[in-house]
């Protein structure tokens, strides 16, 4: 039994050695090695060998397998190479790669980002999802306000999970949520320091809006609060103004007109005009919301009203990259339309 394996074994490894091809090594294996190759029929009958000649009879055998499945994959390796080697052929031209690039959306992100770091603001960032406590009461948002409706925001499933924590860390914050704004970053940025506050806080939200040519149910966000000493709302309005003008040309205009939101007092809303861009027809385009931050906050987060001061902002890139581009509806953005997209996109070459 002993010298028939080892003569089926060199017999094997002859026959590996002399393919030349990958079919040939392939019929090599299913004559030898398969199920019902010769080597595993011969090693079939190591039930018949005496009980005191099994363990150098199993010695053999397991050194034939190894060497055998050793020569085997060793060959198959080299047979496919060669035939890899072959297929090259070095005239052909080499594939081009296109580079990455940036999306519309996030160029503008980057160009805002680098404007407000000049005017010494400093970059925030806090989770997508949150609780109603930082979402909304910490913003003086009444419970009976239509942004609480769940028909406008996305909340959360609850089972199973450990309640949210509030303010303090401790107390209840309430639903969880898809974040409606990024407001939510200000009350952290507030929790995590004392004043002075600057920062901005860009980053997606989510509203069950109807989508249209300004308006979608994800969109990215930047807000900015500024909180400090003898701060006034002349200092809000040249910031912006002269964000806005950085970003989208000198030409712009702008219109401020009185509204409401629960966490700023006075509010307003700003509208932009440039000469030749209009959306649906329209020549002015709501681009941003902004007020006085209101007292009733700062209480919220452990600030002393009656010393400090500040202003919050906030406005969609969307909408700044549909003024900055002239595109006429912002649902070119998230159809990624490679066509499109490369119009407006910074190339980044590797």
């Amino acid at each position: 039994m002993q010298d028939e394996i080892i003569s089926l074994k060199e017999q094997i490894l002859a026959a590996i050695a002399a393919a030349v091809t990958p079919d040939e090594l392939e019929a090599v294996r299913i004559r030898y090695l398969a199920r019902s190759g010769a080597l595993p029929l011969l090693l079939e009958k190591m039930a018949t060998v005496p009980k005191e000649q099994r363990p150098i009879v199993g010695k053999t055998a397991n050194e034939a397998r190894t060497a055998v499945a050793s020569a085997f994959d060793a060959r198959k390796a080299e047979l496919t190479a060669a035939v890899e080697a072959a297929d090259f052929d070095p005239t052909l031209p080499g594939r081009y790669e296109a580079p990455g690039s940036l999306h519309p959306v996030l160029q503008v992100r980057d160009r805002a980002i680098e404007i407000f770091r000049r005017l010494g603001f400093a970059l925030a960032d806090g989770p997508d999802i949150e609780n109603e406590v930082f979402n909304f009461d910490a913003l003086n948002t009444p419970p009976d306000h239509p942004a609480r409706n769940e028909q406008d925001t996305f909340y959360l499933k609850e089972d199973g999970l450990a309640p949210s924590p509030g303010l303090d860390g401790r107390s209840p914050g309430g639903r969880r949520l898809m974040r409606t704004q990024t407001s939510t970053v200000q009350i952290h940025a507030m929790l995590n320091q004392p004043p002075p506050v600057r920062i901005i806080a860009p980053g997606r939200c989510y509203r069950r809006d109807e989508i249209d040519a300004t308006h979608g149910m994800s969109f990215f966000q930047m807000e900015g609060l500024v909180v400090d000493q003898g701060v006034t709302l002349s200092d809000l309005k040249g910031t912006l103004e002269y964000f806005f003008r950085e970003l989208l040309g000198e030409d712009l205009k702008f219109r401020f007109r009185p509204h409401f939101f629960p966490f700023t007092e006075p509010s307003f809303e700003v509208d932009c005009a440039r000469t030749g861009s209009q959306v649906k027809g329209k020549e002015w385009l709501e681009i941003c919301g902004c007020g006085m931050v209101d007292p009733e906050v700062f209480r919220q987060v452990g600030y002393d009203a009656e010393k400090v001061t500040g202003y919050a902002f906030g406005f969609g890139l969307e909408r700044i990259a549909i003024m900055r581009h002239g595109i006429p509806d912002l649902r070119f953005f998230t159809d990624n339309d490679v066509r499109f997209l490369r119009q407006f996109s910074t190339r980044i070459d590797s």
